[in-house]
């Protein structure tokens, strides 16, 4: 009995020394950590950012990673169609962080934020709190909720909004989707699916408090930041910057049918059946059967991201205007034969093809080039349809 009582205290003791706040040395130091981009896949293509806490008093050395994700959760990929994907912060050892980034050859800066201890203090406690099971899930958004925001919030949380960042820390004006575009140039097709999915919002100037949705704008804006002392002093928020790890040069090898090349092509092959159809007086209804169907299903796909989910950036999406759900009801006319119904279908939809053709380039959403000659594939395929059944008419 003895040695069981002991053994209960010994546990309780150590449940409340787990539960307890670790209180930083002054040997602590808080980094925010800038990770280069990768090409292995798409979403690394933007870099990464995380804190980095250190203080060998306590035996600290923790990395704080608010862009972590787990396939296995329930409805995946249902849930990141959806807009609703819970990423979480997850705290993990430094040294195996850093040598997962410098093994796949991706540049790693810290930057040493210049707090005092009280304020170093504030945003552990702050980051442990997030931790916690209850706290550390968040649903992902990808310009206003991502693992770049969350270390300029977080820091603003814990510090009470006394951080001031200098707008001149850029010198350009940009849409979110030129600053997308710009970290997609080795990825032409994951370019192609966000500028299909995502529609005006997208076009919005940032301003360069928005900026930082991307690590490396977070790098930027706090290298020009300072944080107000409770005396009214402001000081830099950054004391020191760590190179880590300088990527080494490499040649990044994009793919020969890139979007644009790949839909000219398709665009000439459709050509060539109109030619031929044109010489021998045929009509092939298939290729028109199997092209409507494929442009009506992503419109309806379209519609589907605009209104049945919570991406926000999915709204207000023009390409709807290329790729148009009510050709599905042409298809239908198509199916059956109902040779009046397609020419005054076509007429009517071959207009509207001309006038995205024509106006392509005012329409107010950026549009990516490889799409137009999918427009101008509709509006030919549109007038081979109703110069066939004019006589229906």
């Amino acid at each position: 009995m003895k040695h069981i009582f002991i053994l209960l205290i010994l546990v309780v003791f150590s449940m409340f020394a787990f539960g307890e706040t670790i209180e930083l040395s002054h040997r602590a130091k808080i980094n925010v950590v800038t990770c280069g981009p990768g090409q292995g896949e798409l979403y690394e293509a933007f870099g990464h950012s995380a804190y980095h806490v250190f203080d060998p008093a306590n035996g600290i050395d923790y990395i704080y990673n608010y862009g972590v994700f787990d396939f296995d959760q329930p409805n995946f990929y249902l849930n990141f169609a959806r807009g609703y994907l819970n990423y979480k912060l997850d705290r993990q050892e430094y040294s195996m962080f850093v040598e997962y980034y410098i093994y796949f050859n991706r540049s790693v800066v810290e930057q040493e934020l210049n707090l005092n201890k009280e304020e170093k203090q504030k945003l552990f406690e702050f980051l442990e709190n997030n931790f916690k099971p209850e706290n550390q899930y968040y649903y992902y958004d990808y310009f206003y909720d991502n693992c770049a925001t969350r270390i300029r919030d977080a820091l603003s949380s814990a510090l009470d909004d006394r951080v001031s960042y200098y707008e001149g820390y850029v010198n350009d004006t940009k849409t979110i989707r030129e600053l997308t575009d710009d970290h997609l140039k080795y990825q032409p097709w994951g370019d192609l699916g966000i500028d299909i999915c995502l529609g005006l919002p997208m076009d919005k100037v940032a301003t360069p408090f928005m900026y930082m949705f991307l690590p490396d704008y977070i790098y930027k804006a706090f290298e020009k930041a300072t944080i107000k002392e409770k005396d009214g002093v402001e000081k830099p928020l950054v004391l020191n910057t760590y190179e880590i790890f300088n990527a080494r040069p490499q040649e990044i090898e994009v793919a020969f049918f890139t979007p644009l090349k790949t839909f000219w092509l398709v665009f000439l092959l459709f050509l060539l059946v109109f030619v031929i159809e044109w010489k021998k007086n045929l009509y092939f209804r298939w290729v028109d059967i199997i092209w409507f169907s494929v442009l009506g299903l992503l419109g309806l796909f379209l519609l589907l991201l605009w209104f049945g989910t919570n991406h926000l950036a999915a709204a207000g999406n023009l390409n709807l205007l290329w790729a148009w759900p009510l050709y599905l009801l042409g298809l239908f006319y198509l199916i059956k034969k109902q040779e009046r119904k397609l020419y005054i279908f076509y007429r009517y939809h071959g207009f509207l093809a001309l006038l995205v053709v024509v106006m392509w380039f005012f329409i107010p959403q950026d549009m990516h080039t490889a799409f137009f000659p999918l427009a101008l594939v509709s509006l030919l395929r549109s007038y081979r349809i109703q110069n066939h059944f004019k006589n229906a008419a």
